[in-house]
């Protein structure tokens, strides 16, 4: 109650003579003098001054320079808006009476908005040695000031310890006072409502199914479905104009007040500030706090009166009608996961969601061009041929002390990569390549008609604020382009000179994946030798297909593990590049690396679709590789080692990262709970008894974010769309995974994450580019494995030249041993190549490899016309939300021309009006009905 009692004695210009004369975040006064000062100047009605934090940012616009509470310092008038308030009217005038409208009397603080935990180990505090135990002490110390100073700001702390045994968990619940979340609304840009409309869900699934009279089994009704609003900015001097501004308790949402809350944590100080003691992030990295987190609603499991129960929280509806797997199969409740998770959160299951029902025609179409390769298994004249030319086709060896073997031997591998290489494949490929440029085009719609509904169109661009840690650490100050306020400033020269130096260390990272694919190559072939050298005559054909399958396995092993390493990395060069903003921070991470992943989990795909067996030479002549010789192409071709390189790697990296985001979180979560509950045993507390809110959200797992998620997803996208010449049931086994992607994240935040801080978004970010970047890339791909990597311009060749039928294709494609080859082993052999007797490239190699590069530039040429008409013909943004954005911006305008009437020419308020802006009879501009609005 004596923080409550204080900011609402700030608020009303009372002198306090212990604590900092206003309630505002950021605030703490330095010494007495202050006190003294303002208790003065609060007489003479000439504003309440405090000595302030550097890192409180305060928006001010000409148009409208009055704000919640003075806290301007007298050297504030020269640091710019960003490092100050705009000037006010005096203290307990027309802006407290603001924060009171509609309210009657202050609101009682809730019971928490947010939770700050550690342990303290009271066994080890005589067992340190003088070192140790000055860092606890010196952790004590700042965690008492950084609590001294959130007290300051005006928050309520409540402190609960719980004793187990030799350890205490220290539990600290904060709750921002009415007059603390007014101004941090402000001054954080965040929207509010002001009317009411009319829900504009829709869903083309949907309503494509009620066209045609079809029972839509994907609908479910939700309840409490979320109300859609007009909103605009939050100005505390426009407080009556905001719906529920009636109701203190229910005016703020939990997301809003959790992020209000994460922004005062972020920009506390604990200690010196030159010296980077601030924040919240900061303590945590330290150690000092063990956790910080906003309360879960309640429990997720329904009341004992079942899922119908009238008082369902918002945890327990996501629960029931999104993270059970029995909804596996029903639409997501988007705007229900966006207001309890945010806008953030909620983009990325909308472009999960969006892109697995994409999946659902790709993966009929690939199963079904797949179910025609196994068709043509049994009918194909060549793989016949192969499989019945018993010893009519003795094969060079395969290394210097290998034996001669037969082509026959090698039948299941011809049949084998038939399945994957016919002409069906060219129409997936180009199906697949338009499939790519619609889903992007579809998705910029998607997500254009989310962002608008969920207020951040223009988020990026003009509301999103610096992040804390850049503030923080930027060394000075410039006014914003946009905004006109001072912010904290990095130079671009210093950060370009940082990025520089980054990108080098990401050069020598890919270099580190390129080491590590040069030792497979090496393995493959060593492994192939020694296969082969074993004398049995299955093994030694089957050395190749072997020694791959292997490679791909120890591929896979190197891959994660220089994954965890690059991460790490990436993060260290992404903090000390200093961006600005949070998205611009998480777009340079998120480059930096995708770039190392690519090429982590690419290169040995390119390497056997582009690279493998093109350098082998011939016999008598081989080309080696530290002394070994080069890899070829077994009997069926590098097309089938390629699909099975693919499953191996996307298909085993989607079973390890789905055990992984089952199991680790549950061993996190058990161990969490079995280490608290066991020093509760210890402490003698009986194992029934009732848990607290926050001892029970403190056992759960913390969020790490959404990087890995996203990732997990792009690369897919990649896999499915490169390579997808080589595996067309990549898409069946990405839609198989996504399925139960969705239910597996959604499951993670509401049951066993720690309820994440809500973030504003506008879409995906920089994934959308790396996607598109993709899709060019695939086109490309396809094209050079279509016309280098598999069988179908060969075969088309042959028909037209010598053989509609194929009969004798087999014969066509293998070229005989030099003579000198055949007389030094004393017999002839065959090897898979277009040569002369002599080892020189035949007439037909140079009409094949014509005829190869005409096919790439027209197969990209086509899809490239066709994908830009559809860009063409697809707008970015949907005709009915660009009039329903454009019609906002109009009545804001007009909302704008309206208040003129309370303003002077320059933009000052008149004083005849200052006293009257917020009475009883004053009447606010007029909201459109919701019919003018979205039509």
């Amino acid at each position: 109650m004596r923080v409550a009692a204080t900011a609402w004695a700030g608020l009303q210009g009372l002198p306090l003579p212990t604590l900092c004369p206003v309630v505002v975040p950021g605030l703490y006064c330095q010494d007495q003098a202050h006190v003294e000062r303002w208790a003065m100047t609060s007489e003479a009605s000439s504003g309440s001054h405090c000595a302030r934090s550097r890192m409180l940012r305060r928006r001010a616009q000409e148009e409208d320079n009055t704000v919640l509470i003075n806290v301007s310092p007298p050297e504030a008038e020269n640091r710019g808006p960003y490092g100050s308030t705009a000037h006010t009217s005096e203290p307990g005038g027309q802006q407290a009476a603001a924060c009171r409208a509609g309210a009657g009397s202050p609101a009682k603080p809730r019971i928490a908005d947010f939770v700050l935990v550690w342990e303290e180990d009271l066994k080890l505090d005589w067992q340190q040695n003088s070192a140790s135990r000055d860092r606890t002490d010196t952790h004590r110390t700042w965690r008492e000031t950084f609590l001294d100073n959130l007290r300051a700001a005006g928050l309520h702390v409540d402190r609960h310890d719980v004793q187990d045994g030799n350890t205490t968990v220290h539990y600290t619940l904060l709750s921002a006072s009415w007059a603390v979340l007014c101004y941090y609304a402000e001054d954080l840009r965040l929207k509010l409502p002001l009317q009411e409309l009319p829900n504009q869900a829709s869903n083309w699934s949907a309503e494509l199914l009620a066209w045609l009279g079809i029972p839509n089994v994907l609908l479910e009704v939700v309840p409490d479905v979320p109300p859609e609003y007009y909103s605009c900015q939050f100005r505390v001097n426009k407080l009556p104009r905001f719906l529920g501004s009636d109701n203190q308790d229910t005016f703020f949402t939990s997301t809003k007040r959790h992020q209000i809350l994460f922004e005062i944590l972020a920009k506390t100080p604990y200690g010196h500030e030159k010296k980077n003691l601030l924040g919240i992030h900061q303590l945590l990295a330290e150690g000092v706090l063990s956790a910080a987190f906003p309360l879960h609603d309640g429990p997720f499991k329904t009341p004992p009166e079942g899922p119908q129960a009238p008082h369902l929280n918002q945890r327990q509806v996501l629960y029931q009608h999104w993270a059970r797997w029995g909804k596996w199969y029903k639409y997501q409740p988007l705007h229900h996961v966006r207001r309890y998770f945010g806008e953030k959160v909620a983009l990325y299951f909308a472009w999960l969601g969006f892109y697995t029902g994409w999946l659902l025609p790709a993966a009929v179409v690939g199963t079904l061009v797949f179910l025609v390769g196994c068709f043509l298994v049994f009918s194909d004249i060549p793989t016949q041929e192969l499989c019945g030319s018993k010893d009519s086709f003795e094969m060079c060896p395969l290394c210097l002390d290998c034996p001669f073997w037969l082509l026959s031997s090698a039948c299941a591998l011809a049949q084998a990569g038939r399945l994957f290489d016919h002409g069906g494949t060219v129409f997936f490929s180009l199906f697949m390549a338009l499939w790519a440029v619609l889903l992007l085009e579809y998705w910029k719609r998607k997500s254009a008609t989310l962002a608008y509904r969920w207020d951040c169109s223009d988020y990026e661009d003009i509301e999103e604020r610096p992040r804390p840690q850049f503030a923080a650490s930027a060394p000075t100050t410039a006014p914003n382009p946009i905004t006109g306020e001072d912010e904290p400033y990095f130079p671009e020269r210093s950060r370009a000179r940082r990025m520089l130096a980054g990108s080098v260390v990401i050069v020598v990272m890919v270099a580190v994946v390129v080491m590590c694919l040069v030792s497979i190559i090496l393995y493959r072939a060593i492994m192939a030798i020694v296969v082969s050298r074993s004398g049995n005559t299955l093994l030694a054909a089957w050395a190749s297909r072997i020694a791959s399958l292997t490679g791909s396995v120890v591929n896979l092993i190197f891959i994660l593990i220089l994954s965890k390493i690059y991460v790490s990395l990436a993060h260290v060069l992404t903090r000390w590049e200093m961006h600005r903003t949070q998205t611009k921070f998480e777009d340079a991470f998120t480059l930096k690396v995708f770039i190392f992943q690519f090429v982590n989990f690419y290169s040995s795909p390119v390497y056997i679709a582009f690279f493998k067996g093109r350098f082998v030479g011939y016999p008598g002549n081989y080309h080696t590789l530290f002394g070994v010789r080069n890899e070829e192409c077994a009997a069926g071709g590098c097309l089938i080692e390629l699909a099975q390189e693919l499953l191996v790697i996307m298909v085993g990296k989607q079973v390890i990262n789905n055990m992984q985001e089952v199991l680790i979180p549950k061993l996190k979560g058990w161990w969490q709970k079995f280490r608290l509950c066991s020093k509760k045993r210890k402490a003698g507390a009986s194992p029934g008894a009732s848990q607290e809110p926050w001892e029970a959200d403190y056992e759960l797992v913390p969020c790490e974010g959404l990087f890995d998620e996203y990732l997990e997803m792009v690369l897919q996208f990649g896999f499915v769309t490169i390579f997808v010449a080589a595996c067309p049931l990549a898409p069946l086994f990405a839609l198989l995974n996504n399925w139960v992607e969705i239910r597996l994240d959604a499951r993670k935040f509401v049951c066993e994450y720690r309820r994440p801080v809500a973030e504003r978004a506008q879409d995906i970010g920089i994934w959308f580019h790396i996607l598109a970047g993709i899709t060019h890339l695939a086109v490309t791909s396809n094209a050079f494995l279509l016309a280098f990597s598999s069988d179908f311009l060969p075969r088309a060749y042959y028909q037209w030249t010598r053989a509609h039928d194929l009969r004798g294709f087999v014969n066509f494609t293998l070229a005989r041993a030099p003579p000198s080859f055949s007389a030094a082993h004393n017999r002839t052999c065959r090897y898979r190549a277009f040569r002369d007797d002599d080892g020189h490239y035949s007439q037909t190699y140079w009409n094949l490899l014509a005829i190869r590069l005409a096919f790439v530039i027209v197969f990209e040429h086509v899809v490239f016309s066709i994908g830009r008409l559809l860009d063409l013909l697809v707008p970015d943004i949907p005709e009915s939300v660009g009039i329903k954005v454009k019609r906002e911006y109009y009545l804001a305008k007009q909302a704008l021309a309206e208040n003129e009437a309370l303003f002077g020419t320059n933009g000052a308020k008149d004083e005849q009006h200052q006293g009257s802006e917020l009475s009883p009879h004053w009447t606010p501009f007029r909201v459109p009905k919701a019919s003018q609005l979205r039509q």
